[in-house]
């Protein structure tokens, strides 16, 4: 019975692929980390045991808000805590094979204490913090060109900071731009993307899409709730958020399609385009179930804790 309550008022927060590609990790509110064999549930032997987790261990006391890959360590972020667990050994427990490679790394942290904070992965040392949002953070991305850092918070305003210098570069306040602003569902910024000179936000405020040169919205999606996560894939915009589908959006701001999904909310989608083999969409939320999208215009199967 306890198991089964369990699975019922389970939520997935968040997700990695393994760099090789072959495997998934999926961390839910419960503190535990599941890693699935994408080989094994997308084989054409494939069995309803193939689409359980090879392994399955509780990584923080409260939810893993957030998995991060580097090429050798799977990142997990809890309550006030990050812990790096070795892929190399995650794998080597269900003996198979994964190769991996090392590069020198900086990680970027941003939560509740209303700053970011910048570690030397090689050293494990936090080398520098920046300060300028007033309530906690939700959300980062990167912008290599440029090796910005891109901001999302509480507070309603995504932040751009050089990260050669740690200085500001701009504050956008979302929620102050009409065509963007729902003030009935908050000013948060709940996820953040950048492609070129492109940006995706969204939370309280619409899922939109800016110009950075010009600082200005050009699309407002007409999206219903607040939207958790956003990805440019090609021509589209995929999102997910409030509600059980995944939204496929053209970037003049038209919603092209809307994908059924198992979890009647989502709260985190994963692209997997390391390799042809095993290349697909993973979708996580208010459910134990994980869907899985080989052609992402409609879901092939459900991976389950």
């Amino acid at each position: 019975m306890f198991i089964s309550l369990q699975l019922l008022h389970m939520s997935v927060f968040s997700q990695s692929f393994s760099p090789c590609g072959r495997f998934l990790a999926a961390g839910n509110n419960y503190g535990e980390i599941a890693v699935f064999s994408l080989s094994a549930a997308l084989s054409p032997d494939a069995s309803q045991a193939s689409q359980k987790p090879i392994l399955n261990f509780t990584a923080h006391d409260g939810p893993v808000f957030s998995l991060l890959s580097t090429d050798t360590h799977l990142l997990s972020a809890g309550n006030g805590e990050i812990s790096a667990w070795s892929w190399a050994e995650l794998i080597k427990k269900v003996r198979v094979s994964c190769s991996v490679n090392f590069i020198n790394l900086i990680l970027i942290v941003g939560g509740g204490d209303n700053n970011i904070h910048i570690m030397d992965m090689e050293t494990g040392i936090f080398k520098s913090v920046l300060k300028g949002h007033t309530d906690y953070i939700h959300c980062l991305c990167f912008k290599e060109r440029e090796e910005e850092i891109l901001s999302g918070g509480e507070d309603g305003a995504v932040r751009i900071w050089d990260s050669r210098t740690n200085r500001p570069v701009h504050c956008i306040e979302v929620f102050k731009y009409e065509e963007c602003a729902r003030p009935q569902f908050g000013k948060w910024i709940s996820c953040l993307a950048t492609d070129s000179d492109w940006m995706l936000c969204g939370g309280g405020p619409s899922l939109s899409l800016w110009h950075l040169r010009s600082m200005s919205p050009t699309s407002v999606f007409p999206l219903p709730g607040c939207q958790r996560e956003a990805v440019f894939y090609q021509d589209l915009i995929m999102s997910v958020g409030e509600g059980p589908h995944v939204s496929h959006c053209l970037h003049g701001g038209t919603v092209k399609a809307q994908i059924p999904c198992t979890p009647s909310s989502l709260n985190t989608l994963a692209l997997n385009l390391k390799n042809t083999e095993h290349r697909v969409m993973t979708v996580g939320g208010s459910s134990h179930q994980i869907d899985v999208f080989t052609n992402f215009s409609y879901r092939a199967f459900s991976l389950s804790f």
